[in-house]
């Protein structure tokens, strides 16, 4: 059996959390908390591991983004074509 981790779970959420909610790379990251890089990377890899397994997949913040501008795009779209329609529906 390995030796108990000197890290609580509560910080190691919080470290993954600010990783993936912030975009910033793990490496700066993990130096500012203090963290040794690979084993903040594994952290983060193994709470990705866990949302594929239960279905949540996490978007990164320019898939997000990607998302809301095609989103909007299409609300404009429909937009359009209702007008189109009130003015046909008009004749």
């Amino acid at each position: 059996m390995g030796r108990p981790s000197r890290f609580i779970p509560e910080f190691k959420r919080d470290a993954v959390d600010l990783v993936l909610s912030s975009g910033r790379p793990v490496n700066d990251v993990a130096r500012e908390l203090g963290v040794g890089n690979e084993t903040l990377r594994n952290w983060v890899n193994k709470r990705r591991r866990r949302a594929e397994v239960d279905g949540q997949v996490q978007a990164s913040p320019a898939d997000k983004d990607a998302e809301i501008a095609r989103l909007r795009a299409q609300v404009a779209e429909l937009q359009q074509e209702k007008l189109v329609l009130r003015k046909a529906a008009a004749y």
